[in-house]
């Protein structure tokens, strides 16, 4: 049997789209819930596993990986195909998940990133920059009217069919979306992300 431990945080935070994930796919798995606010992420112990102190960080069959997209390919390859949740490998399908997976975390998530450094109250008022937050809005907008006409195909990125390429965009847009970020004439997203997000995974989780 597989051996799983995941390292995450007491609160949400960017293991918690990989918890879901380790739901969805019935995986048995402890979770380590590490105070980030004690600094118990910059632990020698945790270091050993993710050299950067960050959650989160996925020890599988005595095997350390960190970053949350590498972990969700990770499980979508080696578990995903047999839950009915990945494409199988070696078809259009399987690229196209990869692709949209990979989407989330390197074109969506850093203008999220963005605005919220340049805007949010989580951020030092000195730091704010207008101009900056407004780029990020317009680069967030022109990124989401493309999830929208993918959604055109169906309910999912892939068709009728939840994948872990929903869960693992939705948790990026969910976390953006309750930082402040407005789905107003995005019907197909605002419906795919309530659809996502209230998955029985999710409610376990309070996402």
């Amino acid at each position: 049997m597989t051996s799983t431990t995941l390292y995450a945080a007491t609160r949400q935070s960017s293991a918690t789209p990989v918890e879901q994930a380790l739901l969805e796919l019935d995986i048995p798995h402890e979770v380590v819930r590490l105070d980030l606010d004690a600094g118990e992420q910059h632990q020698p112990e945790f270091l050993a596993i993710n050299p950067n102190g960050l959650v989160p960080a996925l020890v599988i069959d005595n095997q350390a990986m960190f970053e949350g997209l590498a972990i969700i390919l990770l499980l979508a390859e080696r578990f995903g195909v047999e839950r009915n949740l990945w494409p199988a490998a070696g078809t259009q399908a399987q690229l196209r998940a990869r692709s949209w997976t990979t989407w989330g975390y390197s074109h969506l998530q850093p203008f999220i990133r963005l605005l919220i450094a340049s805007s949010s109250a989580m951020v030092p008022e000195a730091l704010h920059h207008p101009p900056l937050a407004q780029y990020a809005r317009a680069e967030i907008d022109k990124r989401l009217q493309v999830l929208e006409g993918q959604l055109e195909q169906g309910e999912y990125l892939l068709g009728s069919d939840y994948s872990l390429a929903d869960l693992s965009i939705a948790g990026v847009l969910g976390w953006a979306v309750g930082m402040g970020v407005s789905l107003k004439g995005l019907p197909r997203t605002a419906a795919w992300l309530e659809r996502c997000m209230t998955r029985p995974s999710g409610a376990k989780l309070g996402a």
